[in-house]
C-alpha cells in the first residue's frame, strides 16, 4: 500500500511539471492568434507566480481543514481545468483570467506534496519527487513540440496535457483509500498548530532558510532562463547551439536528482545540501574561467548537478529544524519564498545587464550562491 501511494505522489509531481514549460515553449505561436506581443509571456508568469505564491501561504489551513489528499485532488483539478480554458483562448484578457486558477492549483500542490513526503518517507524519495518533476518539465515541451510539428497547433497541446491532469485527478480520487493510514507522522498533518505568517516568520532559522529558499530558486531561474542569451553574446556560440547547450542545465538537474536518490539517506540532509552548493560554485567558477563552448557547456552541468540535491534536501530537513507540528506551515512559507526568489531574480538581472552586459551572468550567481550558503549554514538543524 506504501508504494502505491508513493507511485500516486510521484505521478501528482510529473503532472505538476508537465504544464511548467508549456507557456515558454507555446507562445512563439501564440502570441499572435490572442492579440498580443513576444513579451506578453512575461506578465502571465508573473500573474501565475502571484497566485502560487498566495496558495502556498495558505496551504497549511487548507491542509489542516481538508487533509492533503483533498487539497492535492482539487487543485490537480484546478490545473485540468486551466488548461483546457488555455487551449479555448482566443484572447489575452482570456489567457489571464486562466493563469488564475492554474497558478492557484500548483502552489497548493507544491505545499502539500512536498510536506507529505518530508514528513512519511525518507530523503531518498524526495529527491526523486523532484526528479519526477523534472520528468514532467521535460515531457510537456515534447508533447507540445509535436503538436505543433504535426500542424495540430498549440491548442492541442494543452488540451492533451489537461486530459493526462483529468487522468491524474481520476487516480488520486480512486487512491483515497491509500491516504487513510494513519500513522504517529500522519496524525501530525491534521493535528498540529496552524501558525500565522507572523508567527512562523518568528521562528529561529525562518528568515534564514527562507532567504536560502529564495537565493536557490533566483540561481535556478536566472541560469536556466539567461544561459543561451549569455552564451550567445559572451561566447559567441550560434543561437541554435546555445539553446542545446542551456537544456544541459535542466539535464544536469533532472540526472542529479536520480541519482542522489541512491546517496541521500548516507550522507544526511545538510550534507546533500553541502555537498550541492559546493558543487553550485564549482560551476560558477567553470562558467568564470571559461573561454570556450566546451568549458561552458560542462559549467552548466556541474552547476546543475549542484542544483539537484539542494531543494529537495533542505525541503526534507524541515521537519527536524522546525518540528512535525510546524512543518507544514513552514514548508508553505518556503514555497512563497522560493516562487519570489523565481519571479524576480531573473528580472532583476535583465535590468542590470542592461548596464552591466550579459558578463555580469556567472558573477550575479555566485551571489546567490554565497548568500544560500551562508543561509543554510545558519539555519542548519540542531544534532540530536
Amino acid at each position: 500500500m506504501t508504494v502505491l501511494l508513493i507511485a500516486v505522489i510521484y505521478l501528482a509531481f510529473i503532472s505538476l511539471g508537465l504544464p511548467d514549460s508549456l507557456l515558454g515553449s507555446a507562445w512563439p505561436s501564440m502570441y499572435q492568434a490572442i492579440g498580443s506581443t513576444i513579451s506578453g509571456a512575461g506578465t502571465l508568469a508573473m500573474l501565475i507566480s502571484a497566485c502560487t505564491i498566495v496558495s502556498s501561504l495558505l496551504a497549511d489551513r487548507l491542509i489542516h481543514r481538508f487533509g492533503t489528499h483533498s487539497v492535492t485532488t482539487v487543485s490537480v483539478g484546478m490545473t485540468a481545468a486551466a488548461l483546457f480554458g488555455f487551449s479555448s483562448c482566443t484572447s489575452y484578457l482570456q489567457l489571464a483570467f486562466w493563469c488564475i486558477p492554474y497558478g492557484l492549483g500548483a502552489g497548493a500542490v507544491d505545499s502539500a506534496l512536498n510536506n507529505y513526503v518530508a514528513l512519511h518517507y525518507s530523503s531518498r524519495h524526495m529527491s526523486w519527487l523532484h526528479c519526477m518533476w523534472g520528468v514532467g518539465a521535460s515531457l510537456g515541451p515534447w508533447i507540445m513540440g509535436l503538436c505543433l510539428s504535426s500542424g495540430r497547433g498549440w491548442p492541442s497541446g494543452y488540451r492533451i496535457i489537461g486530459t493526462m491532469q483529468i487522468g491524474l485527478t481520476i487516480i488520486l480520487i480512486l487512491s483515497m483509500p491509500l491516504w487513510k493510514q494513519k500513522t504517529e507522522a500522519q496524525e501530525a498533518e491534521t493535528a498540529h498548530k496552524v501558525l500565522s505568517l507572523a508567527e512562523a516568520v518568528s521562528l529561529p532559522k525562518a528568515k534564514a532558510i527562507m532567504t536560502a529558499f529564495l537565493c536557490y530558486c533566483g540561481l535556478e531561474m536566472t541560469a536556466g532562463l539567461w544561459a543561451a542569451s549569455w552564451l550567445v553574446s559572451e561566447k559567441g556560440i550560434a543561437p541554435e547551439t546555445a539553446a542545446s547547450f542551456a537544456a544541459f542545465f535542466y539535464l544536469g538537474i533532472t540526472a542529479g536528482r536520480a541519482v542522489s536518490g541512491f546517496v541521500s539517506e548516507y550522507f544526511g540532509d545538510q550534507k546533500m545540501i553541502r555537498l550541492g552548493e559546493g558543487i553550485i560554485l564549482a560551476g560558477i567558477m567553470m562558467l568564470i574561467m571559461s573561454g570556450s563552448g566546451p568549458l561552458s557547456k560542462a559549467g552548466l552541468i556541474v552547476i546543475g548537478l549542484g542544483c539537484a540535491p539542494v531543494y529537495p534536501s533542505i525541503i526534507h530537513s524541515t521537519p527536524a529544524r522546525f518540528g512535525k507540528e510546524h512543518s507544514q506551515s513552514l514548508v508553505g512559507i518556503q514555497m512563497a519564498s522560493a516562487y519570489v526568489g523565481s519571479t524576480f531574480a531573473p528580472k532583476v538581472f535583465a535590468l542590470l545587464s542592461d548596464t552591466l552586459g550579459m558578463g555580469f551572468y556567472p558573477f550575479y550567481l555566485c551571489f546567490f550562491a554565497l548568500l544560500m550558503t551562508l543561509m543554510t549554514e545558519r539555519a542548519k538543524p540542531e544534532q540530536r
